[in-house]
């Protein structure tokens, strides 16, 4: 269990290092001589037909519904993992990240709220702030090296995947449109024939997989965002399995371990790159001063770091939870700051709330990456500034 929290925290701390550079490349195309070039890429339509079903979308939809779902698949596998058996498996572990990501989500969403109330089309956007990139968040820890104790990392982490999982549910809700009856009646079928499976011990990985891609195609078609489908069939695959010969092995972990280089270093440096490619030379500051851009900077700046360590500090002082072993108070709001770096997470909502209309003159998208980019830096300076506290042992993580 230590070495897989170890090799987990460094290989999501390099892809986010992978990531800024990734942004500042979408930024210098989008906005030098080679924009046409950029933007040509980003709409390169792709099909796939199969009979009469047709499946045609600009490669920037193959990334945001296709790639992605390969990505919420991935993070519906860690929360499973993590419910089941790690992290967020008692009532003490969940307490002190549960309550500080819902004061992540509460606060910001509030942020926005307060700056947007009365405009019902700016409104859809209310969840672009409550998000955390996790693959951000821990590259800017890793830069501090042992400044930071472990066990602020693992705070992070169990926060982040309370906090994808409330993105999960909030997609559900609010971001589907119309629904169509046919399409959905197919994804419920493949999703019983999935739980059927589950429960009959089957062990293969092309049957689930199989099964899977019908269940994507039905969601796609049905008005329900099609990422929703990889967190269903990450919920269907078996943690525990028994092989003919009697021996066990975990198909859902072994599916996580062999999936996280591929989402770390292909699929989220992809999503970024077709993303991240704010136009710069069309936004004025008049524009970053109005109330959709403020609630979506400052949501992210100010919100995350108030609702996450708030709520941490409500929780800690009624006795719910517990500081992180070898922290102090400093350091606890330091990470609180970096949650404020939204990024993946917070542009994927923005691209659902405003269905990637250039409304807000690429606004909404450059205040994702201001507040992003203040709390990095800020939540950066906090913890390299703080007491460098007594590192505890990580043995004590072990389940």
């Amino acid at each position: 269990m230590i070495t897989t929290i170890e090799s987990f925290l460094k290989r999501e701390s390099s892809a986010g290092i992978l990531l800024i550079f990734i942004t500042i490349l979408a930024l210098i195309l989008q906005n030098s001589a080679l924009s046409s070039w950029y933007d040509s890429f980003l709409h390169t339509p792709v099909e796939v037909r199969f009979g009469e079903l047709q499946i045609a979308k600009p490669l920037l939809l193959w990334v945001n519904d296709g790639l992605m779902a390969i990505f919420f698949f991935l993070i519906g596998l860690e929360v499973k993992r993590e419910v089941m058996e790690g992290h967020l498996s008692t009532l003490s572990q969940v307490a002190l990240p549960g309550a500080a990501a819902v004061g992540g989500m509460l606060v910001p969403a509030l942020v926005f709220i307060a700056f947007n109330q009365g405009n019902s089309f700016a409104m859809k956007g209310w969840a672009i702030p409550t998000a955390t990139d996790i693959a951000f968040a821990l590259g800017i820890l890793s830069l501090l090296g042992k400044r930071v104790p472990v066990s602020l990392k693992v705070f992070l982490l169990a926060l982040a995947i309370i906090d994808d999982l409330g993105a999960i549910v909030i997609i559900a809700l609010f971001y589907t449109v119309e629904l169509s009856t046919a399409s959905i009646t197919i994804a419920s079928a493949s999703l019983v024939g999935l739980f059927v499976m589950n429960r009959m011990g089957v062990t293969s990985r092309a049957a689930y997989i199989l099964l899977g891609i019908v269940l994507w195609v039905s969601v796609l078609k049905s008005g329900v965002h099609a990422t929703l489908a990889g967190v269903a069939l990450a919920f269907m695959i078996p943690l525990n399995c028994k092989n003919k010969d009697g021996s066990t092995f975990s198909m859902s972990k072994e599916m996580e371990y062999g999936l996280h280089y591929w989402v770390a270093f292909l699929i989220l440096p992809m999503f970024a790159f077709v993303n991240a490619g704010v136009d710069l030379r069309g936004i004025s500051m008049d524009e970053m001063f109005t109330p959709v851009p403020l609630g979506i900077m400052l949501g992210l700046f100010v919100g995350k770091q108030l609702g996450v360590f708030g709520f941490s500090w409500l929780a800690i002082k009624l006795g719910m939870a517990k500081l992180p072993e070898g922290s102090d108070w400093r350091q606890l709001y330091g990470v609180s700051i970096l949650t404020g770096v939204g990024f993946t997470m917070s542009l994927f909502i923005d691209s659902l709330a405003y269905n990637d209309t250039q409304i807000y003159l690429y606004a909404d998208k450059l205040a994702i990456l201001a507040g992003s980019f203040l709390s990095g830096i800020l939540g950066y300076y906090v913890l390299r500034t703080a007491k460098n506290g007594r590192q505890p042992a990580i043995a004590t993580h072990q389940q």
